[in-house]
């Protein structure tokens, strides 16, 4: 389930539990006879229900606004790669660099793609791509998608010594408009 997904189904529960806390207040308050008249009195008409029930509804509250909270600050991608020196330590390549020198490397050897995004995911040891092209009208996307898998990936695994780097590429092509003829 995506943070976007959570984010939305949250918002819909907690709509739907002030909605139901709005209609039982008003519906426990009795009748309402005036601008004047309180929608509480304090003859009788106090919480409904026993007050450790409201208590464990806060408390529950409370712990998914947390846990919610904490999916938020949450980084959805790595921001090093574990990179094996062979001497039986490891270096750390950061993220930002190696998502920085595939999207150069694509936009140097790879003809017609107008811009590159390069986002790193995964885990630290076990990291993978994903690549996002924007194509110019006149490039051939197999010939993309070669020049990608083959030498781009390649000098990428390579160079961070990693034994496999998995990339999902996206294609889009830039339209074009047509020239007015007069």
């Amino acid at each position: 389930m995506t943070l976007g997904t959570v984010n939305r189904v949250l918002l819909a529960l907690l709509g739907l539990l002030l909605l139901a806390a709005g209609a039982s207040l008003l519906t426990a308050s009795g009748p309402f006879e005036g601008r004047h008249d309180p929608l509480l009195a304090p003859h009788g008409r106090g919480w409904p229900g026993p007050w450790w029930a409201a208590l464990g509804v806060l408390g529950v509250c409370v712990l998914l606004a947390l846990w919610w909270l904490l999916a938020q600050l949450r980084r959805a991608r790595p921001a090093a790669v574990l990179v094996d020196t062979g001497d039986g330590a490891f270096a750390v390549l950061r993220g930002r660099a190696l998502e920085e020198a595939v999207a150069a490397d694509v936009r140097e050897a790879v003809e017609g793609v107008a811009r590159c995004r390069v986002t790193l995911r995964g885990r630290r040891g076990a990291p993978a791509l994903r690549v996002a092209l924007e194509l110019e009208p006149y490039a051939v996307p197999a010939d993309v998608l070669a020049a990608l898998a083959g030498p781009v990936l390649e000098r990428a695994r390579t160079s961070a010594a990693l034994p496999a780097l998995p990339a999902e590429a996206r294609l889009h092509v830039t339209p074009r408009r047509a020239r007015r003829v007069t």
